[in-house]
């Protein structure tokens, strides 16, 4: 039910601030200032999204939890469409959510609000241990691979019997 009020609520506000600034600056600026907001956000998301996509190679590096980076990376692709929505209000979210600071207010906020699972793949291996733990392998055979012509699937061996 929230949501459908937003997605009613928000569209008027950015009409309402439309017919305002429009009103008080003219329409030709208020143009302007909503194409210079789409340019300057996908800049600052490029860039943003760039050193996330480094940090969250880092984390995955150093063996640690990548998770509020990726969170991170998450509300940058948001702001990021805040931006390209012609808008004042969807704009000043946008540029909120590229505020380091912000993001990491919103990340906590989010933590205590969501349920968080922990998975491990040591549960998995284990059973995958255990399923084929009794096969010993004894004996083998190594086997020459026959050389094949790179322009056939014949063997360059072949009778002609």
């Amino acid at each position: 039910m929230w949501l459908l009020l937003l997605f009613i609520l928000i569209p008027l506000l950015e009409i309402w601030l439309f017919i305002m600034l429009g009103g008080f600056i003219g329409i030709y600026p208020t143009l302007f200032i909503i194409l210079l907001t789409a340019i300057l956000g996908t800049f600052l998301v490029k860039t943003q999204g760039i050193n996330v996509l480094k940090e969250i190679q880092n984390k995955f590096n150093e063996l640690e939890n990548p998770t509020e980076p990726i969170v991170h990376g998450v509300m940058i692709l948001f702001a990021g469409a805040l931006l390209l929505t012609p808008g004042f209000f969807t704009d000043t979210v946008g540029f909120l959510l590229l505020l380091p600071n912000v993001r990491k207010v919103a990340f906590f906020w989010l933590k205590n609000k969501l349920n968080f699972v922990k998975y491990t793949s040591s549960e998995r291996s284990s059973a995958y241990k255990n399923k084929y733990s009794d096969i010993e392998v004894t004996d083998y055979k190594e086997v020459e691979p026959e050389e094949k012509s790179p322009w056939t699937n014949k063997s360059k061996t072949h009778n002609s019997d």
